[in-house]
């Protein structure tokens, strides 16, 4: 199974980046990355230089245009269980994927931070619970 590293992700979108400006065509996950990367335009910089994006530092609770593919893809397989109804109904909520996707990521970068801080294995009902209850808080 292929797993790839930061650096291959960020290459990656580097590489639809270019893909994108020069009208060339795209897969279907390169498209869906495209419109990710069509979302920040403050990215667009690092983007055309790949050494770029992988050298920057892109903080877990900020803008980062490479975890809107990670949460599309948790989504599109509902993996963990009940991601894609707590996504939606946030989006439903907010008005905005683009603005769930974001309050995923930090949902997401809490659970991983507290995993690593107490040395155990992610609690991805943490992170379900941590997106819905922003989807149903009033």
């Amino acid at each position: 199974m292929f797993n790839p590293t930061q650096a291959d992700v960020r290459r990656f979108f580097c590489a639809v980046y270019a893909k994108a400006r020069a009208g060339q065509p795209m897969e279907a996950i390169e498209t869906l990355a495209s419109q990710w990367i069509d979302e920040h335009p403050e990215f667009h910089d690092d983007l055309a230089n790949a050494d770029a994006a992988v050298a920057r530092n892109y903080e877990a609770e900020s803008a980062n245009p490479f975890l809107h593919l990670s949460i599309s893809e948790q989504c599109s397989i509902d993996q963990p269980r009940g991601i894609r109804q707590a996504v939606e109904l946030l989006a439903a909520r907010l008005g905005s994927l683009h603005e769930a996707h974001h309050a995923a990521m930090e949902g997401l970068g809490r659970m991983l931070w507290e995993s690593q801080r107490a040395g155990r294995p992610p609690d991805g009902a943490a992170y379900i619970d941590c997106v819905q209850r922003r989807a149903t808080r009033d």
